[in-house]
């Protein structure tokens, strides 16, 4: 579900994607999937996250690793790596965001997020996706955004799936 609500609409920017989607679940078990780091492999519909090594996150600055294809979107021949994933915001139940580092400098400092809201019938879940922190150098060298928008809804989708999972 993307919403028209004026308070969680998409962003309208060049350099952001945020797609929003009613979860039947609360917040709490919406966040034990979004960090422990297998809960981003098993909710990715990139196809790119193959395995992901660490514990669940709980605060800013923890990281987790996760192994990585890009071979999935078929758009660069970068076969398979691994990233770091260092979390940037991380506020219980209400929102988790991070970036990822990789063997590459300047780092690309793309940030992926979601943001939990208590709802009617569960919680409304906005996936957001920045690249408006991209060094000059970056910005002339790749193609952004890198997951597009139907993935964020993919994802909002399987997450909804995985969370109904893993509570039953």
């Amino acid at each position: 579900m993307t919403t028209n609500d004026p308070a969680t609409r998409p962003a309208e920017s060049a350099e952001r994607i945020e797609v929003s989607r009613l979860i039947p679940a609360p917040a709490g078990a919406i966040f034990a999937v979004l960090t422990d780091p297998l809960g981003h492999v098993d909710i990715d519909a990139s196809g790119m996250l193959m395995d992901a090594e660490g514990e669940p996150v709980t605060r800013a600055g923890d990281r987790f690793r996760v192994h990585m294809d890009r071979e999935a979107l078929g758009d660069r021949p970068l076969g398979k790596y691994q990233v770091e994933v260092i979390i940037t915001k991380l506020v219980p139940e209400r929102e988790i965001a991070w970036t990822v580092e990789a063997g590459v400098r300047p780092h690309v400092r793309h940030i992926y997020g979601y943001r939990l809201a208590p709802a009617e019938d569960g919680t409304l879940v906005t996936s957001y996706y920045d690249w408006s922190e991209l060094a000059p150098e970056w910005k002339q060298r790749l193609v952004f955004p890198v997951v597009p928008e139907s993935a964020l809804k993919a994802t909002l989708g399987i997450l909804e799936r995985v969370v109904r999972r893993r509570a039953a």
